[in-house]
C-alpha cells in the first residue's frame, strides 16, 4: 500500500500542489470560522462600494485582533466612508473571508486595552457582537477617533 501510493506521488507531483492548496484553504476558512469573519459575512457580505467621504487604512503595516486570538496582520485593508465599515483582505487570505459592508448603525466602540496598548474595539453586529480590535493610530487615520462621544475623547483617547 505504501509503496503504492509512493509511486503515485512520483508520478504525479501536481498531487502536492493540489494538496497544499486545499489546505491552504483550510486553513484560511478556520480562521475566518473562528475569528468570526464567517458570522459577519452571513449578513454583512459586501454587496456595494463605498461611496461619499471614504478613509483608508492596510493592508501593510496594522494589525487588526478578532475573537479567539485571531489576528490579522497587514492582510486586512479598512475603509470607512459615511454609511459603513468595509473590510476585506488580500487575495492570498480570501477563501472564507468575503468582503464585508457593516454599517454604523451595527457598530459600537470602546476603548480597551490589549497587550498593554491603548485601543479600540468595533463591536460589529447587534445579534453577532464580533470584537474587531484596532490600534489607536490606526483609528486616528481613518477617523473613527472624531465619530466617539465627547466623553470618551476626554478621557485620554484624544485625535491629535
Amino acid at each position: 500500500m505504501q509503496d503504492g501510493l509512493n509511486q503515485l506521488l512520483l508520478k504525479n507531483p501536481y498531487i502536492y500542489a493540489v494538496f497544499i492548496v486545499a489546505f491552504w484553504c483550510f486553513v484560511c476558512f478556520a480562521i475566518s470560522l473562528f475569528s468570526g469573519w464567517l458570522t459577519l459575512a452571513r449578513r454583512f457580505r459586501r454587496q456595494s462600494e463605498p461611496y461619499g467621504d471614504t478613509k483608508s487604512a492596510g493592508p501593510f503595516f496594522y494589525t487588526v485582533y478578532m475573537r479567539f486570538w485571531c489576528h490579522y496582520n497587514s492582510v486586512i485593508r479598512i475603509v470607512v466612508a459615511e454609511d459603513a465599515v468595509y473590510l476585506s483582505v488580500i487575495f492570498f487570505f480570501r477563501f472564507g473571508h468575503p468582503p464585508l459592508r457593516i454599517p454604523w448603525n451595527e457598530i459600537r466602540i470602546s476603548e480597551t486595552k490589549w497587550f498593554f496598548r491603548r485601543c479600540l474595539v468595533l463591536t460589529c453586529g447587534e445579534l453577532e457582537c464580533i470584537p474587531v480590535r484596532i490600534s489607536v493610530r490606526m483609528a486616528r487615520n481613518l477617523g473613527i477617533l472624531e465619530r466617539l462621544p465627547n466623553e470618551m475623547l476626554s478621557n485620554g483617547t484624544s485625535p491629535t
